[in-house]
Order: structure tokens, then C-alpha cells, then sequence
């Protein structure tokens, strides 16, 4: 499968200093020795190589996710003229949807005015919609960041809902579930993203097995305080009586449960689509590998001397792509194998077995396409009484 999402790290540094980052803090360390900013020949290489994947396999579509580090430390001028040259080298008939993914502390109506001419929408990544659950999300100096970031937030809820692509948060389980999630509602995102943190079984997060703990798969009988949290936040999201907002996770969970396509890491079968340009112009896979060890995420190829058809021939790449091929034995068997997937792959790393292991959050998983199908179920069942 061609890539379709083109996630261009156009900064390589970050205004913040999150206490659990797993790019900055965890085993990777590649990041040091790369420019702190993406030099405009990079940049330029990098459009120039997405045009031309985007011709070579007739896309239709493709993704340009502006990333960092803090993108918005590159300046928009920078991010502005990437997109901008991206749409004008793709073939006719290929929309870009270019997309900026910030902390929300930079943001200010300057910066989100230009966004918007140049159609690109913006994301932002928050613990949740409260000061007390951004304790962690600090600057240098130790400063809380949430001032800065909920004003970001408003002011695109306020001025610019047409460029607002949503909140991302990572589940935190010793948060309260319904007030994280209602805290994110009063935020107006259009959609959430609720993310698993990047944990795996030699470095596995909070609550769950020890470290170095041998892989278990479905039916082990483990806590679930991660499935726990999601269910609590489903039955809210779903007994609403209307969509409030999106929510990734849960929709494409449903879309998997009734057979349809769902595009995501997290769940499913669907092949791996996304590839990295480093501000150096390397190429990697997502950053999501980094924590799993140090350059877990590189490829040996950069955008000067490869194509990103090259990239596709990478041996992670090609695990990545091979669907259920590349599961566990446990996973291959389990019932819940096409909605499920195996979990993200980042998280089934073992030191000492490599990623053919069930997820980390496999329990947690397995407890939350349960809950979900068990509540499709009840109202499939009541539309038909």
C-alpha cells in the first residue's frame, strides 16, 4: 500500500518539557544530533518527493502533518510555504489536507489567521480540559503550560471552528474519566483523539505488568484499569442522545465491529500509511517506535538519495503492511483479531522477542471491544423488537 500521510517534522524541538514525553525522554536519542529546524532545501525535497509518490500511485488524497518537537517554533511563514508547494506539485485531482499538530501555546490570532488562508487545520494535544490535569506539561522553567495552551484552544472554538481538527489526549487512568472528558467537551473540540500511552512489555506504563513481564494474550485475567477508563468515557460519549464530538477510537471501533473500513494505528487490520521526514531529511517510520529502544524508528534512508517507494521496501515497513501475517500466534486466533488488530504495534515490543507479541494493553483492549459490541448489540436488538 502507497503512503497517504506524509507527517514532515518541520522543528525538532519543543517550547515544552513534559515530564512523560516518550520522544525526549525515553530511549530514543536520535533527536540529539539532528538540526533543530528543518532547512528550506529539506522542506523543498520533501514536497518534490511526496508529489511524486502521489503521482507514481494515482493518490487521490494525501495527508501533510506539520510536526515537531513544537512545529510552530519553525514559524508560519515556513509551515504555510510547505503546504502551499506541496498542492502546487501534486498531480490535478490529488487533495492535500495539510494539518498542524501543537501544544496550543504559541497559538495567537496572527498565527491562526495565516493558518487558515493557507488551509491548514489544527490539532492540539492537551492531558485534558483542566489546569490540574496538565500538571505534567511544563515549560523549561518548570511554568505550567495550560494558561497558554486553553487559550489556544478557545481561540480557534471562538474564531476559527473551521480550522479546529480536534483534541488529542493520552488516557491517564488515575484521572477521573467523566470529568477528563467533559473538561475536553467544554473545549469545543469537533473531534477527540484518546490515545494509549506508548508503553510495551520491557517498558510497560502505568499499572500494568512489570517490566520485562512475559507477553500474555487474550483471556489473561489482568487488571484493565486503561479498558476501564475507555469504557467509562464510551457509555458517557454513547448515551449522550447526540454526538457531541468525534471520537476516533470509538467510531472506528464500531466501523470495525459492523465490517466496515477504519483507518487507525490502534485497531483493525488496514496496512500502515504513514511515513516520517526528519528535519535532516532522513526518513523514519512513525515516532511511536521510539519508544521501544533507540533508533527503533530509522530506516537508513533519507529524502536526498530515496523515494519513499524505497521506504516502502523497508523490512519494518513491510511488517507493518502485512496485516494479520504479522501477529502473534495468540492474536491470529483470537476472535477479536479483525477489530482489534493486535493493538498498536508499538506496544507489543518485547527486548527480548521483538514486536510479534500481543499488545501490552491486550486485556485492555479486549475488555474494551467487548463493552462496545455488548452496547451495539443492545440497540441493534432494540431497533428490531
Amino acid at each position: 500500500m502507497p503512503f497517504g500521510q506524509f507527517i514532515v517534522k518541520v522543528h525538532g524541538r519543543c517550547n515544552l518539557a513534559c515530564r512523560y514525553c516518550y520522544l525526549y525522554e525515553g530511549p530514543d536519542r536520535t533527536w540529539r544530533d539532528r538540526p533543530a529546524a528543518a532547512a528550506p532545501a529539506v522542506l523543498d525535497r520533501a514536497a518534490e518527493r511526496i508529489a511524486e509518490h502521489a503521482a507514481a500511485h494515482g493518490l487521490s488524497g494525501a495527508a501533510l502533518v506539520l510536526h515537531g518537537g513544537e512545529p510552530l517554533l519553525a514559524g508560519v511563514d515556513r509551515l504555510t510555504a510547505l503546504s502551499d508547494r506541496v498542492r502546487d506539485l501534486v498531480p490535478a485531482g490529488c487533495t492535500v489536507h495539510a494539518t498542524v499538530q501543537t501544544n496550543g501555546t504559541l497559538l495567537n490570532d496572527a498565527r491562526v489567521a495565516a493558518l487558515a488562508r493557507h488551509g491548514i487545520r489544527v490539532g492540539i494535544s492537551l492531558d485534558g480540559g483542566l489546569a490540574a490535569h496538565n500538571t505534567r506539561r511544563t515549560d523549561r522553567a518548570g511554568r505550567p503550560s495550560w494558561p497558554a495552551a486553553s487559550r489556544g484552544a478557545r481561540l480557534l472554538a471562538d474564531r476559527y471552528p473551521g480550522v479546529y481538527g480536534g483534541v488529542l489526549t493520552v488516557v491517564d487512568p488515575r484521572t477521573d474519566p467523566i470529568e477528563t472528558y467533559e473538561s475536553l467537551l467544554a473545549l469545543r473540540p469537533p473531534a477527540l483523539d484518546l490515545l494509549l500511552p506508548h508503553g510495551n512489555w520491557t517498558n510497560p506504563p502505568p499499572g500494568l505488568p512489570v517490566a520485562g513481564a512475559t507477553p500474555a494474550g487474550p483471556g489473561s485475567g489482568r487488571p484493565t484499569p486503561y479498558g476501564d477508563w475507555l469504557t467509562t468515557v464510551f457509555d458517557r460519549w454513547w448515551r449522550a442522545g447526540r454526538r457531541e464530538t468525534r471520537v476516533r477510537l470509538f467510531e472506528e471501533c464500531l466501523a470495525l465491529l459492523l465490517g466496515l473500513p477504519a483507518a487507525t494505528e490502534s485497531l483493525g487490520l488496514d496496512p500502515v500509511n504513514a511515513i516520517v521526514v526528519e528535519t535532516d531529511g532522513t526518513i523514519e517510520q512513525v515516532d511511536s517506535l521510539k519508544s521501544a529502544y533507540d533508533t527503533a524508528a530509522a530506516t537508513g534512508l533519507d529524502i536526498f538519495r530515496h523515494t519513499f517507494d524505497d521506504a516502502l521496501r523497508h523490512p519494518g515497513v513491510a511488517a507493518r503492511q502485512a496485516g494479520a501475517d504479522a501477529l502473534a500466534g495468540a492474536c491470529r486466533a483470537c476472535p477479536l483479531l479483525t477489530v482489534c488488530g493486535g493493538g498498536h504495534y508499538a506496544h507489543r515490543y518485547h527486548a527480548a522477542h521483538g514486536f510479534t507479541n500481543p499488545s501490552v494493553y491486550c486485556a485492555d483492549l479486549e475488555r474494551l471491544v467487548r463493552h462496545i459490541a455488548g452496547r451495539l448489540s443492545d440497540a441493534t436488538a432494540g431497533e428490531h423488537r
